[in-house]
């Protein structure tokens, strides 16, 4: 494939900070829902509600890469920079792999976006987390449209 073909940087970030504001949203309704729902349809939030939040809510990040990743290779920051993430051989992502990239991606958050600057260096511009999971950021094929007469 050539090099011009696997994203860079800069996109790589976008689609990143995207994300970021889709978990920022995706967080403040589930707790809206959660929390302020249970207290306004019940008159008080039950003591349960609080703590299953809270895991909730910490389970989202990996969840949202995970599921994203492993179902269509893309998270919503992904889809709007036009880049997917494959294995290296170009395959889609299997569940466990894309589970350990977004569990250890997230954990070693800033090692995650250190490790973004190998891809100024990298022939297939990968970052420290594709070379450690054998995945490449592409930009996402866009089907050749067919002329009728």
């Amino acid at each position: 494939m050539r090099p011009d073909a696997y994203a860079g940087l800069v996109s790589r970030a976008v689609a990143l900070l995207i994300d970021v504001l889709v978990l920022l949203v995706g967080t403040a309704a589930l707790y809206i829902v959660l929390i302020e729902g249970s207290n306004l349809m019940l008159g008080g939030t039950p003591s349960w509600v609080r703590p299953a939040t809270g895991v909730l809510v910490s389970a989202l990040p990996t969840a949202y890469f995970t599921l994203a990743w492993w179902l269509t290779g893309q998270t919503a920051g992904d889809m709007l920079m036009g880049v997917t993430v494959v294995r290296a051989d170009g395959a889609r992502l299997g569940f466990l792999r894309a589970f350990l990239r977004a569990l250890v991606g997230l954990a070693l958050a800033p090692l995650w976006l250190a490790g973004m600057i190998t891809t100024l260096v990298d022939g297939r511009r990968r970052s420290l987390l594709d070379m450690a999971f054998g995945t490449a950021v592409q930009y996402a094929e866009t089907q050749p449209t067919v002329q009728h007469a």
